[in-house]
């Protein structure tokens, strides 16, 4: 993924955490820089805790998911590391609140993600 695809990328996906949050999940999104630096450390916290997630994870996933064969307990495992980053950008930046707590960050990281990977695609093709 080239630079110019990650920098459309920032605001289309603070875009969608603006329509996330206009949704009853409990998410509250100041203003869209409030959203555009969220979307930013989402991405971040993604890419540098995804990792240490997977291997604190990892051992219960195995057993759960009797190595990657089922594949819904897979799915679940990437929806908690998820919920877990989505979370934490929320704790970190004033502005972005779960009103509603785990449950507010559950299913934001969820619309997000389903949201984004549509919008993200859509927009800028299947390689993004």
């Amino acid at each position: 993924m080239g630079t110019l695809t990650w920098l459309l990328q920032w605001p289309l996906r603070a875009l969608v955490l603006l329509v996330v949050a206009a949704l009853p999940l409990g998410i509250e999104v100041a203003n869209f820089g409030t959203a555009l630096w969220a979307a930013v450390l989402i991405g971040l916290l993604g890419t540098l805790l995804i990792l240490p997630l997977k291997l604190l994870l990892g051992p219960l996933w195995v057993v759960t998911s009797l190595g990657g064969l089922i594949f819904p307990v897979s799915f679940l495992f990437n929806w908690l590391i998820a919920t877990i980053l989505f979370a934490l950008a929320s704790w970190l930046i004033d502005g972005f609140t779960l009103k509603r707590g785990f449950f507010s960050a559950l299913f934001g990281a969820a619309v997000y993600s389903l949201i984004g990977t549509v919008a993200v695609r859509a927009l800028l093709g299947p390689g993004a």
